[in-house]
């Protein structure tokens, strides 16, 4: 009797968690502004780290010195670096502003789950990374459409209180929009967690900053945050994948080509061919316009990327599509050309990370058979793949400041289903036909 109670009450706090339609959202937060931090001007700021090839590590800093090295010392001891590398430079300029000079510094091989400390330039604080795991159990956070509010300072501090190893971010980072010192303001706002674990990002619109006839779109975002394009064989960083214990991730672009002759879809091919399911039993693809969205705002944007691309994932088996662009969470069960189909992709809506332009509150109703779970908070997810055959995703809303996980749900891989192995044949025939 005394554990039928406790089930009973287990089973009323959990309906009432995911049904919670009495929540009343806290109002929105205002744009913070950072104070100028005077340093040297060779002093290393910015400072943010990304995956770039096997055991290998992107260091990613501006200084104001165009005359700084960029060199990396590194170690697995403070103070004590027994390795240096040294990279890469580039700067740009846009209308008035001319940017600092932003160094990229690949360093490696690193030992997986290691700790490494490093100093940037020869000079300045000593930093502290973390590598990703070699194999399972591995933890991502995810959260897209951040941007400089106080809400997105809440989703920060959220991450930072969750143990994970690589960060996703599926588009729209700091909503500079085309005020250059806001990248600058954003890059000194993410700097405490992205300069400790690989956050790996796509872009979303508010990173074109297309100006007819002056600038040629995603140029700040292209020069600030490189990804690993080169090494997944792509010819551009609006689009690239990545392997870290297990997972296979494809970032793509949706505001590049896509189309049948495009060269975006031509390397998807590619790179689809190449994964091996049995070293990378996870397949997951993250871009910015989602394809399965309830919510009234940006109705239909995905649909022309979601008619081209969609047939060549599902044939492709991949377990999970991560979008932003809708200023709300929302998650489908698994589908694929719109119905409901135990071999398609569940598709997870996140792009409520803190932005400025609000929430998008309005739902179609009544919800599609697909959808599984909507709100419109902010909020951030985790997804822990704890072995080849099963993940814990969960969403953790921002409730006054408080981390509320408001759904979760564990998913099977559609490689432990069976559907990989069903559907080999129809993968080769989409990658080889035209």
């Amino acid at each position: 009797m005394k554990l039928k109670l406790i089930l009973s009450v287990l089973l009323f706090v959990s309906v009432t968690t995911i049904a919670d339609d009495d929540y009343i959202r806290p109002q929105p937060r205002k744009t913070l502004h950072l104070p100028w931090d005077s340093k040297p001007s060779s002093y290393p700021q910015q400072v943010h780290i990304s995956l770039a090839g096997d055991k290998h590590m992107r260091i990613t800093w501006i200084t104001d010195d165009k005359s700084a090295p960029s060199v990396v010392e590194y170690g697995t001891l403070p103070g004590k670096y027994d390795s240096v590398a040294e990279g890469e430079t580039t700067s740009y300029s846009y209308i008035f502003y001319s940017s600092g000079k932003i160094h990229h510094t690949v360093i490696g091989p690193l030992e997986p789950s290691s700790v490494y400390f490093y100093r940037c330039g020869g000079q300045g604080p000593e930093f502290q990374l973390k590598t990703p795991p070699a194999q399972f159990p591995i933890s991502f956070a995810v959260a897209g459409d951040l941007g400089q509010t106080g809400w997105t300072k809440s989703t920060l501090d959220h991450i930072g209180q969750c143990k994970y190893d690589v960060n996703l971010i599926p588009g729209d980072l700091s909503y500079a929009d085309y005020i250059q010192r806001r990248w600058d303001t954003f890059g000194r706002l993410v700097q405490p967690l992205a300069s400790a674990r690989p956050w790996m990002v796509t872009q979303g619109n508010h990173e074109v900053e297309h100006l007819p006839l002056l600038k040629e779109g995603f140029i700040s975002y292209n020069s600030r945050w490189k990804m690993p394009f080169e090494e997944s064989g792509s010819s551009s960083n609006l689009y690239y994948s990545f392997e870290v214990a297990g997972a296979h991730i494809i970032m793509l672009g949706s505001y590049d080509d896509y189309d049948v002759h495009s060269e975006q879809y031509r390397w998807l091919k590619t790179d689809l061919s190449k994964v091996d399911r049995k070293r990378t039993p996870w397949l997951l693809v993250i871009f910015h316009v989602p394809w399965y969205n309830s919510n009234t705002a940006h109705q239909g944007e995905g649909s022309d990327m979601m008619k081209t691309m969609e047939p060549l994932l599902y044939a492709a088996k991949v377990d999970l599509a991560f979008a932003g662009h809708v200023h709300a969470y929302e998650r489908s069960k698994r589908v694929y050309n719109g119905k409901l189909d135990p071999c398609g992709a569940v598709h997870i809506t996140i792009g409520d990370g803190g932005n400025k332009e609000g929430l998008a509150h309005t739902y179609i109703d009544p919800p599609p058979k697909w959808s599984e779970f909507r709100e419109a908070s902010f909020g951030h997810g985790e997804l822990k793949l704890v072995n080849s055959t099963h993940a814990f995703w969960s969403w953790h809303r921002n409730d006054d400041d408080e981390p509320v996980k408001s759904d979760d749900i564990w998913i099977t891989s559609l490689v432990s289903s069976g559907c990989v192995e069903q559907n080999r044949n129809e993968l080769e025939h989409a990658l080889v036909t035209p």
